[in-house]
């Protein structure tokens, strides 16, 4: 039996894996002292999110379709990183690939859980700046449309619900928190 908080583990199973993600089923007592199940997901990489901003104020998105919503999403740049290496190097090749950009100056924003409730996926977001520019390099298995944007208008985009996805959701507000309070400073 294994303690978690107030939660007891009696068994765990694994139910289902791919190279991305697995699935497992416990058997607990939970903080009641009701036996009970509980099912995982387990991220086997870390999501990374990354806002390049330029010294004119812009920044990019990146539009693609969803599979698990059904639905076309316009998001930060964003992508996995093995848990193996710093997430700062996931990012600059998610930058690399899915914009063509790359950035002298990079700022850890923000680190959140997605759905602490049923996963234990973590996600890290940076600010990019000090941009160069190249051809993007998606995945064999994206198919990418880039939006050259006003920082200000992905703000409003996210106030006005158009823009949905969790990273671009709490990455936009906390950047642009940080740009009012001065914490982030477009630079020439």
């Amino acid at each position: 039996m294994e303690q978690r908080g107030p939660w007891k583990k009696l068994k765990e199973e694994e139910r289902y894996a791919t190279p991305w993600i697995s699935v497992s089923h416990h058997d607990i007592i939970d903080p009641s002292g009701r036996e009970g199940i509980y099912g995982v997901v387990h991220f086997k990489n870390l999501a990374v999110g990354i806002i390049p901003l330029d010294e004119d104020g812009n920044t990019w998105i990146v539009g693609q379709y969803r599979y698990p919503i059904k639905a076309y999403s316009w998001e930060i740049i964003e992508g996995g990183g093995s848990r193996e290496q710093p997430p700062l190097e996931s990012a600059r090749r998610e930058l690399r690939e899915e914009a063509g950009i790359e950035a002298a100056r990079w700022t850890e924003v923000l680190r959140m859980d997605l759905s602490n409730s049923a996963s234990d996926e973590v996600a890290i977001i940076f600010v990019a700046q000090g941009l160069t520019f190249h051809e993007p390099e998606p995945d064999h298995n994206e198919e990418l449309a880039l939006r050259k944007l006003p920082f200000s208008e992905v703000v409003s985009m996210v106030m006005r619900g158009e823009l949905r996805d969790s990273l671009t959701v709490a990455g936009v507000l906390k950047v642009d928190r940080m740009i009012s309070e001065g914490a982030i400073a477009l630079q020439k």
